[in-house]
C-alpha cells in the first residue's frame, strides 16, 4: 500500500480523534477525568467497550492463532461471557454501594492498608504489560504499512503512537475516551465485516457456502473434551476464560472505570449484558476470519508466515490481496482496536496511580491537575519502555503472551478480592505484598515443572486459576478473626 495514503488516511483519522477530545474536553476537572461525572448513558459504554474489549491482540492474533488451535478459543470465549455476569451480578453492586473511584480502595476498606497497595501495585503491572503488548501489535502493523518505507526506527514509530494517545487523553480522560472508543468501535466492526465479505468473495462463496465451507474445514473445530492434559481440554479454557474475565475485567481499573461512569447500578448492569452479547457474536466472526485466511492461502498457494500474528496484515497490506479497500479499512481497524483499548488503559493507570498512592481526594484542585499531567506522562513512558523490551524478546503469538503473562500478574488480584469476598476474615496485613509476590513465584515454579510433576499435565491460561488460589491460601495462612459487624 502507498505509504503516503497510509500516512494521509491515519492524519485524517487523528484529526478527528483529537477534534472529539477538544470537544468532550471542554471544562474538564480532575474528578470529569476519572469519572465522567457519574453521567454516562450506559448504551454509550457498552458500545465503547466492545472497542476497549476487542484489542489490537484479538484483531490480528486471535486469526492467525486459529491456524495452531483451530476454534478452540470459542471455549474461553464462552467462559468469559460467564465471567462477565459475575462481574455483573457480584462485583459491580459491592462497587457502586461503597462508591468507589479506584475499585482497588475496596482492600484498604476490607483488608487493610498493605492489602490496597499490593493490590493496586498489581493493577499497574499487569495493565502496562498488557497495553504495551496490545501496542506493540499496532506499531508493528504500521511499522510494516508505513514506516518502513521510509526507514523509520521502531522506536520512532512507538513514540509517534504514544504520543498520540497522550495528546488524546490528556485532558479529558475516561469522559473524552468513551466517546473516541465509541468512534473507533465503529471502525473496528466495519473492518471485520468488511474482511469477511472480501475474503469470501474472493473464494467464490455466498453466506451459505461461507458458513458450509468454514464448518467442513480443519479450522472449525471448537470443543475438545477428550484430553484432559491438553491446553484445548474444554473445562481448562472454559474455567480460565471465566476467572481470566472476573480479574482481567472485574478487577481492573481499566475495565472498570468506563462501567462506574454510568448513573447507577441499574444502568451498568445493562450496559454488561449488553456488551457481553455482542462480545460473543464479534469473536465468532474473528475466528471465522482466521478460517477463511488459512482456507484462501493454501487455496492460493500463499507460505503462511512463521509468526501466525503476520498472515492477516501481510494479506491485506504487504501482498494486497484484496484491494486498496481492504487495506484502509484493516488499518484502521487495527489502529482502532489498539488506540481504543490503551486509551483507556493509560488513563486507569493515571486514575489508579494518582488515587492509590498520592492521596489525591485530599488535595486542592490545582495541585491535582499538575500532578495528573505528571503522572499521565510518566505513564506514557513506561509504555513506551516496555514496547521496546517486548520488541526484543518476543517470540511466541501475542495471544498467548498476554494471558500468559496475566496469569502471573493478575493472580494476586483474583486472591485478595476472592479472599475479601468469600470470607469474613482479617489478615496480617503488612505480610499479604509477600503473599503476593511468592504466589507467582510459585506459580511459575509449578508450571516449568508441571510435565514432570503431573504426569505429563499443561498448563494453559487456567495459570491464572492456579495463582489466585495460591494468593488465597496465603492469605489464609495469615487471618486473624472474623470481621465483626461489617460487609461489603
Amino acid at each position: 500500500m502507498n505509504p503516503y495514503l497510509v500516512l494521509t488516511i491515519l492524519l485524517i483519522y487523528f484529526g478527528v480523534l483529537i477534534l472529539i477530545s477538544y470537544i468532550t474536553s471542554r471544562g474538564a476537572t480532575t474528578h470529569t477525568f476519572f469519572t465522567a461525572g457519574k453521567s454516562s448513558p450506559w448504551y454509550l459504554v457498552a458500545y465503547s467497550m466492545i472497542g476497549t474489549a476487542i484489542s489490537g491482540v484479538t484483531f490480528i492474533s486471535v486469526p492467525g492463532e486459529v491456524g495452531n488451535s483451530q476454534f478452540s478459543y470459542l471455549q474461553f470465549i464462552l467462559g468469559n461471557v460467564a465471567g462477565y455476569m459475575v462481574v455483573a451480578l457480584v462485583l459491580m453492586p459491592v462497587y457502586y454501594r461503597m462508591n468507589l473511584v479506584s475499585i482497588y480502595t475496596y482492600l484498604q476498606k476490607r483488608l487493610g492498608f498493605w492489602s490496597y497497595k499490593a493490590g493496586a501495585a498489581a493493577f499497574l503491572v499487569s495493565r502496562t504489560i498488557g497495553a504495551a503488548f496490545r501496542l506493540f501489535l499496532t506499531a508493528s502493523v504500521l511499522q510494516l504499512a508505513l514506516f518502513d518505507e521510509w526507514n523509520v526506527p521502531f522506536a520512532v514509530n512507538v513514540l509517534i503512537t504514544i504520543a498520540l494517545i497522550w495528546l488524546i487523553t490528556s485532558k479529558g480522560g475516561i469522559k473524552t475516551i468513551l466517546w473516541t472508543d465509541a468512534f473507533q468501535t465503529t471502525f473496528l466492526i466495519a473492518a471485520l465485516l468488511l474482511s469477511v465479505y472480501l475474503i469470501s468473495e474472493a473464494l467464490g462463496l455466498s453466506l451459505g457456502g461461507l458458513i458450509d465451507t468454514v464448518r467442513a474445514s480443519d479450522y472449525s473445530k471448537a470443543f475438545f473434551f477428550d484430553d484432559p492434559k491438553s491446553n484445548k481440554f474444554f473445562y481448562k479454557q472454559f474455567f480460565a476464560g471465566l476467572f481470566t474475565t472476573v480479574a482481567m475485567f472485574g478487577l481492573d481499573q481499566d475495565l472498570m472505570q468506563k462501567n462506574l461512569t454510568c448513573r447507577n447500578l441499574q444502568d451498568a448492569q445493562k450496559n454488561m449484558y449488553t456488551f457481553s452479547t455482542v462480545f460473543l457474536f464479534v469473536n465468532i466472526l474473528f475466528l471465522t476470519l482466521g478460517a477463511l485466511l488459512y482456507i484462501y492461502s493454501n487455496q492460493q498457494n500463499i507460505p503462511i508466515p512463521a509468526h501466525t500474528d503476520d498472515l492477516y496484515p501481510t494479506l491485506l497490506l504487504k501482498l494486497n490481496k484484496f484491494g486498496i479497500v481492504a487495506g484502509v479499512f484493516f488499518l484502521l481497524g487495527i489502529t482502532a482496536s489498539s488506540y481504543a483499548s490503551a486509551d483507556s488503559a493509560l488513563a486507569s493507570l493515571t486514575t489508579s496511580f494518582c488515587i492509590d498512592f498520592l492521596d489525591f481526594e485530599n488535595r486542592p484542585e490545582e495541585k491535582r491537575k499538575r500532578l495528573k499531567t505528571i503522572v499521565h506522562l510518566c505513564m506514557s513512558i513506561a509504555l513506551l519502555i516496555v514496547i521496546l523490551i517486548f520488541k526484543a524478546i518476543n517470540d511466541q503469538s501475542v495471544v498467548k503472551a498476554v494471558f500468559t503473562v496475566a496469569g502471573y500478574t493478575y493472580g494476586p488480584l483474583l486472591g485478595l478480592f476472592s479472599f475479601g469476598l468469600l470470607t469474613k476474615l482479617s489478615v496480617k496485613d503488612r505480610f499479604v505484598p509477600v503473599v503476593c509476590i511468592l504466589s507467582p513465584i510459585l506459580c511459575y515454579i509449578i508450571n516449568t515443572n508441571a510435565n514432570t510433576w503431573l504426569n505429563g499435565y499443561k498448563f494453559g491460561f487456567e495459570l491464572l486459576i492456579l495463582n489466585g488460589v495460591l494468593t488465597f491460601l496465603g492469605l489464609l495462612l495469615l487471618s486473624q478473626k472474623k470481621v465483626s459487624g461489617t460487609t461489603y
